[in-house]
């Protein structure tokens, strides 16, 4: 059963919340976090990216980066931007975006869970990229952006998140990509502790939704920070680390797309003919289209929407890999045709949010960087636990979440 824990959460002083919260780390470049934090000396990046305090050539990977991140922080802290709450506290995290909203439960999540696979998981992850989050956590000696985590739905606890956003919220702001963000705080003893007892008793397993590179970095620096310590009896805040518990209902998959810079010296005419070995090709003029069911995927080319609807074969529905739209793709299409094998590393492909819309890939064709697109009927919730309940793991670029978590609101300290 899943262990989470409150915590005495570091978050902003009310009327500087808007002005603290920004984008995660690693969905803009260091030039775009400059741009948004440009006359804004208490916008998080300074602590999630703080190489925009030094000049752009600089090695952000220098250990000058993560001191400069600490020292960030611990101004804030020191400064009254952040106050810290008096007791254990858990947080309710409201997003809306296109009229919908997720309420996820702000809490610590357990390193011993993710270790123990009771926090599932379905990406692989880079080392350079763990590195890089395991020295921030060590060196600042916080978590300072949330992982984005899932969980089955619970009645009760629907009934008490429902309960607590009839009061007045400890923050309310709308961002300038129009999400509406609110954040309440329960510090009340008896329902934090009736929280946590549920997820003991009742939550099998959570899981990792977005942020499995910042969920590896956390786990690792508890493990170390276990081993290193000859006192260590299990309470210690190191042996968790900061999360957002969303219940799977209200989370919504969106599309993950695919552009392609040439047709492996075919001709458009040829490819189209090589693609009805596997497909049926349906011409849908100049107009976007996108797909409306699985095994339904559109394609852009020369100027030209078509439908593509994968044949009986192409897939497996009784096979938690074999049923996704990616896989059917990459193996009845990027590989035998366009002779992209390694999605992870081929300069050939590149991948577009469906945030971005089918405008995105119509652009990027007709510009002639890319010579072919495809739009994916996007995964499910239930698909993803499939996946991670069986050990498998999803091929690469499958999931794109929205609304992205907003960092700064919470931060958790190591000790």
């Amino acid at each position: 059963m899943a262990i989470i824990k409150a915590f005495r959460g570091y978050r902003p002083k009310q009327e500087l919340a808007d002005k603290i919260a920004c984008r995660p780390y690693d969905v803009l470049s260091s030039e775009e976090a400059a741009t948004e934090a440009k006359g804004n000396p208490h916008s998080f990046y300074h602590v999630i990216k703080s190489e925009i305090d030094f000049p752009a050539d600089t090695d952000h990977y220098a250990p000058a980066i993560y001191e400069k991140a600490k020292q960030n922080l611990h101004d804030f802290i020191n400064q009254g931007v952040f106050i810290q709450d008096k007791n254990p506290c858990f947080y309710i995290y409201a997003q809306t975006m296109w009229g919908r909203t997720q309420y996820g439960l702000v809490a610590c999540a357990s390193v011993a869970d993710y270790l123990n696979n009771v926090i599932r998981k379905h990406e692989l992850t880079r080392v350079e990229k763990e590195v890089d989050r395991k020295t921030h956590i060590k060196v600042t000696n916080f978590n300072s952006e949330p992982v984005f985590f899932a969980y089955p739905d619970h009645e009760e606890i629907n009934r008490l998140v429902d309960h607590i956003i009839q009061g007045k919220s400890e923050y309310d702001f709308t961002t300038a990509d129009g999400i509406h963000h609110q954040l309440w705080i329960i510090n009340d003893a008896h329902t934090v502790g009736r929280i946590e007892s549920i997820f003991k008793n009742e939550v099998p397993y959570t899981y990792i939704a977005d942020g499995h590179h910042r969920t590896a970095a956390a786990a690792h620096v508890g493990e170390e920070r276990k081993l290193n310590n000859p006192g260590h009896n299990g309470d210690e805040e190191y042996n968790f680390f900061l999360a957002v518990h969303f219940p799977a209902s209200q989370l919504s998959i969106i599309d993950y797309n695919r552009v392609v810079t040439d047709l492996n010296g075919k001709s458009p005419e040829e490819f189209i003919r090589s693609l009805e070995e596997s497909f049926m090709v349906i011409p849908k003029g100049p107009h976007e289209y996108k797909p409306s069911h699985p095994h339904e995927f559109s394609m852009y080319l020369g100027s030209n929407w078509y439908a593509l609807e994968a044949k009986n074969g192409t897939y497996n529905d009784n096979d938690p890999i074999g049923c996704l739209d990616v896989t059917v793709l990459s193996e009845h299409l990027l590989e035998p045709l366009l002779g992209i094998k390694d999605l992870r590393n081929s300069k050939r492909i590149d991948f577009v949010g469906g945030i971005r819309g089918l405008g995105e890939l119509k652009k990027r064709v007709d510009s002639g960087e890319m010579a072919v697109a495809f739009a994916l009927y996007p995964v499910t919730m239930d698909q993803l636990f499939r996946i991670a309940d069986t050990g498998n793991i999803m091929p690469p670029k499958t999931t794109w979440f929205e609304p992205k978590l907003r960092s700064g609101l919470v931060v958790h300290c190591l000790e």
